[in-house]
């Protein structure tokens, strides 16, 4: 059977692609099941420090769930009424619920992230897209939602007003304005997105690697707290951050003038 998802590990980066370019990455519900499988994998592997998720193809990241298999199952009865989230469903926790998920993760977006796939993109840590990329949510136009967190966390890396907007409509983000809006970290080219991808992954292994999953758990669980109390929380990944070798490793490596050893303990 051929896997609906392609893993492939370089040195300390994990390079996950929805490999269904036939019909632009939709997510059937065997995909799903595979991304768990990945997660899982990924969060065990101490040796990764940084995952890539992206579609194969140059036309699209993901447009979303497979539609056709939704309609098929619901004709057949074997699909429930399903609202926001994918508990009890194939692949549940997905990335999109992996709240506590530590390493960072970069979506490239090359062409259409639309649906489940711009949820995906959502989900993520850092976008670089191409300037051909769009973003969508077409939910409401086809009688459906954003389940899987489009409508909170649009409404939170976006203006409110601006993403209701998007929400309501359905209308499209193109990947310039999506970058004037910050949704996005980086546009060019497609022949140069590989090139960009790479130089924020290196970015990212030139940096402690509990100094990232900390900055990254801090921001997250602080991101609707009062400041005092974003202050006064503790941070798993702080707390292991703060007692690692690598801690004293930083500042010694800059006395020393040489690069960093970091051992990510």
């Amino acid at each position: 059977m051929t896997p609906r998802v392609r893993y492939e590990k370089e040195g300390r980066v994990a390079r996950v692609t929805l490999d269904r370019p036939e019909v632009l990455n939709a997510m059937d519900l065997r995909t799903h099941e595979e991304l768990a499988g990945i997660w899982d994998a990924v969060e065990a592997d101490d040796a990764v420090w940084v995952v890539v998720l992206t579609g194969a193809g140059d036309r699209a990241f993901s447009v979303g769930q497979d539609l056709k298999e939704l309609v098929a199952r619901t004709e057949a009865g074997t699909a429930e009424p399903s609202t926001f989230g994918s508990r009890g469903k194939p692949g549940w926790p997905r990335l999109t619920e992996r709240f506590a998920f530590p390493k960072p993760v970069v979506a490239r977006v090359n062409g259409y992230a639309l649906g489940g796939g711009f949820e995906l993109a959502l989900a993520c840590d850092l976008v670089i897209a191409a300037e051909h990329a769009e973003f969508g949510l077409p939910e409401a136009r086809l009688g459906l939602i954003a389940g899987a967190g489009g409508v909170f966390r649009l409404t939170r890396q976006l203006p409110y007003r601006t993403a209701l907007g998007h929400l309501m409509t359905g209308r499209r983000l193109a990947a310039v304005r999506a970058h004037e809006l910050g949704l996005v970290n980086e546009v060019v080219p497609a022949g140069r997105l590989d090139e960009a991808v790479d130089g924020w992954v290196e970015d990212l292994l030139r940096c402690a690697p509990l100094a990232v999953r900390a900055v990254k758990e801090a921001a997250a669980v602080s991101y609707g707290l009062p400041l005092d109390q974003a202050f006064d929380t503790r941070y798993v990944w702080e707390e292991r951050r703060m007692h690692s070798a690598d801690a004293l490793e930083g500042p010694r490596s800059f006395v020393d003038k040489r690069p960093p050893r970091w051992q990510a303990r």
